[in-house]
């Protein structure tokens, strides 16, 4: 796959639980849309041209805006929409990962920073738990004592149909 076939809509699932993931939890209007729409938006909108980079096995988009703008603008306005988009993304992918680590074995909220290479608890990862649950993904392992010490986090059923494929 090159930057051009990207440019021109060609699309190659590289990671299957992550694209399957987006589907379910619609980030992915349709496959192989997304990096052509981006270029037409960004000239339409006259930004430069987005830039792809390479990076070993990882491909990194970079989207030059108009003016710098905080995140809760992003959703009002359409010449942010892909920070916003990239930050939901960023958001999946944490979801993804703690998902995982839970697959195992039940985790503690601590395991799980450590599982993901946090030396503790983190912000995003203090507020991914609780969404988390909310959406059936994840559960307690002591459903009546949410506050033990002894709490773990396992995955639902659904929540293992993400990581599973």
């Amino acid at each position: 796959m090159t930057i051009e076939d990207m440019k021109q809509g060609i699309s190659r699932i590289r990671n299957p639980v992550i694209a399957r993931f987006f589907r379910e939890v619609n980030l992915i209007e349709q496959w192989g849309t997304g990096v052509p729409r981006m270029f037409s938006q960004a000239q339409e909108l006259g930004l430069p041209e987005p830039q792809i980079v390479e990076l070993g096995m990882r491909v990194r988009f970079i989207v030059r805006l108009a003016e710098q703008v905080r995140i809760e603008t992003a959703v009002k306005r359409p010449e942010v929409q892909v920070q916003a988009q990239v930050q939901a993304q960023d958001l999946a992918q944490v979801d993804l990962q703690i998902l995982t680590a839970c697959a195992s074995k039940p985790l503690s909220s601590a395991e799980i920073a450590a599982a993901l290479g946090h030396k503790q608890l983190s912000g995003n990862l203090r507020k991914a738990l609780p969404r988390l649950r909310e959406e059936g993904l994840l559960e307690y392992t002591i459903p009546g004592k949410p506050k033990s010490r002894l709490q773990k986090y396992r995955p639902t059923e659904k929540g293992l149909r993400f990581v599973i494929s």
